[in-house]
């Protein structure tokens, strides 16, 4: 097992910033997860995790350039760092060993 454990949320934020690569910045990354999840996402608890995987190495960030339209505040891009795109694989395939795991007679037909 992983030493490295992340919640839900945390996992659901990775894969996300994962998934907009370049163009993961805050309300880009709740546009995607509520689009995909059809769940609603605070800007607060979206940033909280934010910091929390970046404190943890999981993530990185730096600012891009600012512009007219957000009267003249930059945007904070984020990035999955080496150690979070490790952690992101090893929880893969931990989720997956306990899918295998699971007997087929505990899935009933539908």
């Amino acid at each position: 097992m992983s030493r490295h454990q992340l919640g839900e949320f945390e996992e659901i934020v990775m894969l996300t910033v994962g998934i907009l690569y370049k163009e993961a910045y805050g309300v880009a990354i709740i546009d995607e997860m509520e689009k995909r999840l059809q769940r609603n996402v605070s800007i607060g608890a979206l940033q909280t995790v934010l910091r929390r995987l970046e404190d943890k190495g999981y993530l990185s960030s730096e600012f891009g350039e600012a512009t007219n339209v957000r009267g003249g505040k930059r945007k904070r891009y984020f990035s999955l760092t080496s150690l979070g795109s490790r952690v992101l694989r090893e929880t893969q395939e931990q989720r997956l060993e306990l899918y295998k795991a699971i007997p087929r007679v505990a899935f009933p037909k539908s």
